[in-house]
């Protein structure tokens, strides 16, 4: 399959997803080795969970499938731009490359407007619409050292 084809797929899983009224306009699927290994789509809506978009659903399976919590030497083709949610995600796992087919301008086009939130992260915590407020840093500040000095841990 060429890339084209790769795209194709998670163009065809985006428009299925609206067709049969899943969640969002979104498909996405990951690549190693020339096969698609995962697919996913925008479930937000059918599964009443905000993270369930299709890049984050596309890699939960991947690693599923790989027993890995990391992407090495796969290709995510999405079609559209990532969100800054799927963004992080994207990084964590760690993929080597990402194809997308819509920009964020598309998307914000017809209401998936994501610019409030490349805004927030910009603001001072106190100037955030949502408010947050820290509690407890000392209790929770013992998992971190725990974890600091932990020999057999498995860094990501």
């Amino acid at each position: 399959m060429s890339k084209e084809d790769f795209m194709r797929e998670a163009i065809r899983l985006s428009i299925e997803n609206v067709d049969k009224n899943i969640g969002g306009p979104f498909g996405a699927v990951v690549v190693k080795d020339g096969k698609i290994i995962a697919r996913g789509s925008n479930q937000v809506t059918s599964s009443n969970d905000p993270t369930a978009h299709a890049e984050v659903v596309a890699i939960r399976e991947a690693c599923k499938e790989l027993n890995s919590f990391q992407l090495d030497d796969c290709e995510i083709y999405t079609s559209c731009e990532p969100c800054p949610m799927c963004l992080g995600a994207i990084y964590w796992a760690r993929p080597k490359k990402v194809y997308y087919a819509n920009t964020k301008k598309d998307a914000a086009e017809i209401d998936f407007d994501d610019q409030f939130i490349y805004e927030e992260i910009e603001l001072n915590l106190n100037n955030r619409k949502l408010p947050f407020e820290q509690m407890l840093r000392e209790e929770a500040l013992i998992a971190f050292k725990n974890w600091k000095n932990k020999s057999d841990k498995i860094e990501y």
